[in-house]
C-alpha cells in the first residue's frame, strides 16, 4: 500500500470520510459488474491481476492495515485470505506468487465481494467512532487513494484479458460512453496544429508540499531543481503522428533506439502500438469497446518507452523530463478525459476558436512517459513498517509517467503526482508528448 506524506486531515476533512469510503468501495465494484465470474479470475500476463483478485487485495489492505491497527475488536473474515491478497509486503507475510494470482478460483466472485462488505461495515464503523483521529484519518485516506490505483489497474488489466480472447470482447457498449463522451470544455487545441509553448527555465519548488494534503511519499519532500528553458508541446503526439512514424520505417531503424528498446522490437517483433492490428481498411486497436478503428486525432497509446524515445528521436526532439512537465503543469486546473468522466478511451482534443494558454491534455487520455528514471527525492524517507515497501523498494529500473489516464479516477491526480513502469512495459494507457531545448 502505498504510503503517504504525513498530512494530517482537517476538521473539515473528517465528516466526507464515510461519504468516500462509500463511494469509492461502491466504486470498484460497479467496475466489475459487466464481468462473469470466469472474467473476473482469468489472469492475462504475469504483469497483469485478475479482477476478482484487485477485488480482495484492496479489502485485504484495508483490513491488515487500517482495521488490524485501529479497531481493536476487529475480526478478519477469513485468515487465509492474507495469504491469497497480499501483494508484495515482505514484512506481513507469504503470499500467492503473483504469476499464480489466476489459479484462484475459489473463493468465488459472490464471496469476495462478501468479504468486501464485511470489510466495508468496519471501516465505517471505524470512520464514525474515530474519524475525528488524525491517525485514523490518514491510514482512511491512504486506503482510499490505494484503491483508486487498483481501479485504474483494474480495467487496464480487463483490456489486456479481453485482447487476448479471439472474440475481442467489449467491457462496455461503446455507443452508451465514448460516442457520448465529449471533450472537456478547457482541454483541448487542434490535433494537427503543431503548437509550442515556451516554458521559463530557473531554480524551482518541485514535489509535493507536505502541508498542502494527500500525497504518496515518492512524491516528496518538496525541494528546489534547477530546470533549463525548454519548449513543450501542446498536446501529446497523435495516432496520426504514430502512423507517420510507422510509414518512415521507425520500428526498422536501429539508428533510433536505445540498445535494450531495439533487442525487445526485434524479440517480440514490435510494428506498432500494442493493441493495433492492420486490416484492409486500415489500422484498428483492441479498447475496452472492443476492436475499433484507430482515430488518427486521439492520443497515441500503449506505447512502451522504449518506442516513446524511439519517435522523439525521429521527430528531432526528445522526451521532458519530470520536473519540467510538472512546472507546466502546476497552475493547470486538475481537469480532463478522466475515469469518471465515462469515455474509458484517449480522446482527440476539442476544437477551440481561440489559441490554447498552454499545454492541453496534460491530466488524463494517456500516462506521459518522461526521460527521468523513478529515483527518490534529495531527503526522501520511506515510512516505516510495511507501508514503506510499497515506492522505496521499486526505485531502480523504472521511468516516471504524469498526468494520468481516461481510466484514472477523478480526484485522484495532482501536478505532482508520480507514476512509474519498467521502460518495455506497454499495457497501461501510456503516451507521450514531446519537449526540446528553448
Amino acid at each position: 500500500m502505498d504510503s503517504a506524506s504525513p498530512v494530517t486531515p482537517t476538521a473539515d476533512d473528517l465528516p466526507d470520510l464515510s461519504r468516500r469510503l462509500a463511494e469509492v468501495r461502491a466504486h470498484t465494484l460497479d467496475l466489475v459488474q459487466p464481468l462473469s465470474d470466469a472474467d473476473a479470475t482469468a489472469q492475462s500476463m504475469d504483469d497483469a491481476s485478475p479482477a476478482k483478485w484487485h477485488l480482495g487485495h484492496t479489502s485485504w489492505v484495508f483490513e491488515a492495515m487500517v482495521l488490524t491497527p485501529h479497531l481493536p475488536d476487529y475480526r478478519p473474515y477469513d485468515d487465509r485470505f492474507s495469504y491469497l491478497f497480499n501483494s508484495y509486503y515482505e514484512s506481513i507475510g507469504d503470499r500467492q506468487p503473483r504469476p499464480q494470482r489466476g489459479m484462484l478460483t475459489r473463493p468465488a466472485l459472490d464471496e469476495v465481494i462478501a468479504y468486501r462488505g464485511h470489510v466495508d461495515a468496519a471501516l465505517q464503523r471505524l470512520a464514525q467512532n474515530k474519524g475525528d483521529d488524525p491517525a485514523v484519518a490518514r491510514a482512511l485516506q491512504l486506503g482510499l487513494h490505494h484503491e483508486q490505483q487498483h481501479q485504474e489497474l483494474l480495467l487496464t488489466d480487463i483490456l489486456h484479458l479481453f485482447a487476448q480472447n479471439p472474440l475481442r470482447p467489449a467491457y462496455a457498449p461503446f455507443a452508451m460512453n465514448a460516442e457520448a463522451g465529449t471533450r472537456p470544455a478547457d482541454a483541448g487545441g487542434d490535433a494537427a496544429a503543431a503548437v509550442w509553448h515556451d516554458v521559463a527555465g530557473g531554480i524551482m519548488p518541485v514535489g509535493a508540499d507536505a502541508e498542502a494534503g494527500f500525497a504518496f511519499d515518492c512524491e516528496t519532500p518538496r525541494h528546489d531543481a534547477l530546470v533549463r528553458p525548454f519548449r513543450l508541446a501542446g498536446r501529446p503526439v497523435s495516432n496520426d503522428d504514430w502512423l507517420d512514424f510507422m510509414a518512415d520505417g521507425g520500428y526498422g531503424d536501429p539508428l533510433l533506439w536505445l540498445s535494450d528498446g531495439w533487442a525487445m522490437v526485434q524479440a517480440e517483433n514490435w510494428r506498432a502500438p500494442l493493441y493495433w492490428q492492420e486490416h484492409e481498411d486500415g489500422w484498428r486497436v483492441m479498447t475496452l469497446y472492443g476492436m475499433r478503428p484507430v482515430d488518427p486525432a486521439a492520443p497515441v497509446c500503449h506505447v512502451s518507452l522504449y518506442e516513446a524515445d524511439a519517435y522523439a528521436r525521429w521527430a528531432g526532439k526528445r522526451l521532458p523530463t519530470e520536473f519540467e512537465w510538472e512546472i507546466a503543469a502546476a497552475d493547470l486546473p486538475l481537469s480532463g478525459n478522466l475515469g469518471d468522466g465515462g469515455a474509458l478511451t484517449p480522446l482527440p482534443p476539442a476544437v477551440v476558436d481561440a489559441p490554447a494558454p498552454g499545454p492541453r491534455q496534460m491530466f488524463g487520455d494517456v500516462w506521459e512517459w518522461t526521460a527521468s528514471a523513478y529515483a527518490p527525492y534529495p531527503g526522501f524517507r520511506p515510512r516505516d513498517g510495511a507501508g514503506g515497501e510499497y515506492n522505496g523498494k521499486f526505485m531502480s529500473g523504472q521511468n516516471v509517467l504524469r498526468g494520468g489516464s481516461c481510466v484514472t479516477p477523478g480526484g485522484h491526480l495532482r501536478a505532482t503526482y508520480r507514476n512509474f513502469f519498467y521502460p518495455h512495459q506497454r499495457w497501461q494507457f501510456t503516451g507521450l508528448r514531446l519537449a526540446e531545448d528553448a
